[in-house]
């Protein structure tokens, strides 16, 4: 027997402690392990979504935003990457809630997971076209419309939803493929454009990010650096770096997950890091006019770069992040239909029977594929543009994140881990899960935070929720923002067209989860899991 088919046989047999059969093709080396959760974070992806956001609220200072959000975002999946080489599971955040916190808990996490991956899917899907479309129209001459909540962004990210259904269903190699390609085009790309920028249209100097300017749209803050701006300007790198435990939960489709995973999550978060740290301050040392820049809602690194290059390298540019998003947008995907998968085959969702058949010939969950596409076109139905179903997306992936950091807390509070696994924090594991739980419980708060004002941009009522009703429900006052968002997303429903969306959606997905739970799952026969080595201590029984 062959090196490598001793390593599936372990693999196989490591699975089976779990109760699973092999059924998924484990056919990930480490580096499509990396690629993937890389894709899922793309960096190129989210910053090109809410660039003009973080320059509304801090101008060239928002750069500082993406260290500070990786910094963070690192120790959180420090405390993942331990997780994951315990837990080598398809679903992450639900199998690990699963065996450390007991059935109601879990249940409930993976639940706004699996949302909160539908609704990333549908804000990838919808930044495509805003990269793509202007690309179609340098190169072919067309009039393609590519103003905020269009048409034509609406059917361009819904044939793109459409591709990337039928690439899912079709095997994960063929999406490993695709990514990995995908992947390397990208952090060359971004990385080219970045020094290209940089040292031939240096309009502002390697120091631009340490520039006081007056980037506002009302001017009303002189510098910019008080922090309730610096949490709203965070929200571009908040939108960028997540779903690293991609490769967590592609971990029954990786060869040797224990050990390959966790350094995936890991250097993804550092890749992601390294490439978005060139490539902005690269595209704001560029930026003709940093003050002009903030006042734009088209505003993107592609506008900026339009402003100092030529069509051809402009459009160039367009099709390297078209082609970025799209494995974004299919990397996603995969990660949540591998979530959707987990929670089905133990019976935790409606049509879990249907939705756990594994296709012996493509190796794929072919039901999952379909039910979490079709669910990802839902927010097209009345279409407002990416950056509004971003605003749901975020919350509900920080949400579900800190559901797992509290429950690992409790865990390592009744002495897990207490069996060995190839990547360990040891005695560093308690102080990086209390981090990653307060940096959670902050965010959060920098979400949802109320604020009665009716101009977001008011010094003393700055908060990501108040100034997210510019995209979601926002307050009729004399705003180019506000009246868009009005006109692009109207519930027809005078007080929910006062709320936050990120409030709307909250409520929502717990209410019909709450209602399916107590009169549905509830009912299902459920027996307390034990992890491999440990004991029924760790699990609570549940509700």
């Amino acid at each position: 027997m062959s090196t490598h088919e001793e390593q599936m046989a372990r693999d196989t047999a490591d699975l089976e402690k779990f109760g699973y059969q092999q059924e998924l093709n484990r056919g990930l080396g480490t580096f499509s392990s990396f690629a993937v959760a890389f894709s899922y974070i793309s960096p190129s992806t989210g910053i090109f979504t809410l660039f003009f956001l973080g320059m509304s609220a801090l101008g060239a200072r928002l750069w500082w935003t993406w260290p500070t959000v990786a910094l963070f975002q690192f120790i959180v999946a420090l405390n993942f990457a331990e997780v994951t080489s315990h837990f080598p599971l398809a679903g992450s955040v639900f199998q690990w809630t699963k065996y450390l916190a007991g059935r109601g808990y879990a249940w409930i996490t993976g639940w706004f997971y699996i949302f909160a991956g539908i609704l990333t899917v549908a804000s990838v899907c919808a930044t495509l076209p805003i990269a793509l479309i202007p690309a179609l129209n340098n190169m072919f001459g067309w009039s393609l419309n590519d103003a905020l909540g269009s048409a034509d962004q609406k059917v361009v990210a819904l044939i793109t939803l459409a591709l990337i259904t039928i690439l899912n269903i079709y095997g994960v190699r063929l999406v490993a493929i695709v990514n990995n390609t995908g992947v390397v085009f990208e952090i060359l790309g971004m990385v080219v454009f970045a020094v290209f920028l940089a040292a031939v249209h240096n309009q502002n100097g390697a120091g631009v990010i340490f520039q006081s300017s007056q980037a506002g749209n009302y001017a009303v803050f002189p510098a910019a650096t008080t922090l309730p701006f610096f949490l709203v300007g965070m929200f571009m790198s908040l939108y960028v770096i997540y779903g690293f435990d991609t490769a967590s939960t592609l971990a029954e489709e990786t060869r040797n997950p224990r050990a390959e995973a966790p350094k995936a999550v890991l250097a993804s978060v550092i890749g992601a890091f390294v490439i978005g740290a060139i490539f902005l301050w690269g595209v704001l040392i560029a930026a003709p006019n940093i003050a002009d820049e903030a006042k734009g809602l088209a505003t993107s690194p592609g506008t900026i770069i339009a402003d100092v290059m030529t069509q051809a390298g402009t459009t160039l540019y367009l099709l390297v992040v078209s082609a970025a998003i799209f494995v974004c947008c299919m990397a996603i995907l995969t990660s949540t239909i591998r979530l959707a998968f987990g929670m089905a085959r133990d019976d935790q969702l409606p049509f879990s029977k249907t939705m756990a058949k594994v296709s012996p010939r493509l190796h794929t969950p072919i039901a999952t594929c379909i039910i979490v596409g079709a669910l990802a076109a839902v927010p097209f139905i009345q279409f407002a543009g990416a950056a509004v179903i971003a605003v749901g997306a975020t919350a509900s992936i920080y949400l579900s994140y800190l559901l797992g950091n509290l429950a690992f807390f409790r865990a390592r509070t009744k002495g897990w881990p207490r069996t060995q696994a190839p990547f360990k924090l040891g005695a560093w594991g308690m102080v990086v899960n209390v981090v990653a739980v307060l940096w959670g419980l902050a965010m959060m708060l920098n979400f949802l935070w109320p604020s009665g004002a009716v101009n977001a941009w008011d010094p003393g009522s700055a908060s990501a929720s108040n100034y997210l009703r510019i995209f979601s429900n926002p307050k009729p006052v004399q705003s180019d923002y506000y009246t868009q968002g009005q006109q692009l997303l109207n519930f027809h429903i005078d007080f929910l067209n006062k709320i936050p969306v990120i409030w709307t959606v909250f409520v929502v997905i717990f209410v019909v989860g709450a209602l399916y739970y107590w009169f549905g799952q509830k009912k299902k026969p459920w027996e307390p899991v034990v992890p491999p080595g440990e004991d029924v201590s760790m699990v609570i029984p549940g509700v």
